[in-house]
């Protein structure tokens, strides 16, 4: 068990650093074929949904610190804080569900700007 939840923590470091270096193809490697992403703004979209609406057109933030990280089973739960290119930085939750090695599910929730 202990291997498992070490490999799905690394899955999604890898997932937030490919989100920071623009690589769809590996977040999409992470992503299940039916994955689906919910925030206060999407409800339940689809994998192509998400990228094409949560993924940034252009490079947004300059880092990505995951301040916590924890894997239960199935789960897991990030807590990060985000630095915008422009300045500024806000924090969120997501909320992670794995099937097998890979994400089926990401819930956010919006934290406060910092």
């Amino acid at each position: 068990m202990s291997d498992m939840r070490t490999s799905r923590k690394q899955t999604v470091r890898n997932l937030y650093a490919a989100y920071l270096d623009d690589r769809k193809d590996i977040a999409g490697a992470l992503l299940t074929e039916d994955f689906t992403f919910s925030s206060p703004r999407d409800d339940h979209i689809d994998r192509a949904t998400y990228f094409e609406r949560c993924w940034p057109k252009e490079p947004f933030f300059r880092a990505i610190h995951i301040e916590f990280l924890a894997v239960d089973g199935d789960e897991a739960v990030v807590r990060y804080r985000a630095e915008k290119l422009e300045g500024g930085s806000f924090g969120n939750i997501e909320s992670l569900r794995f099937r097998g090695d890979r994400i089926a599910s990401v819930e956010v929730y919006f934290g406060r700007t910092l």
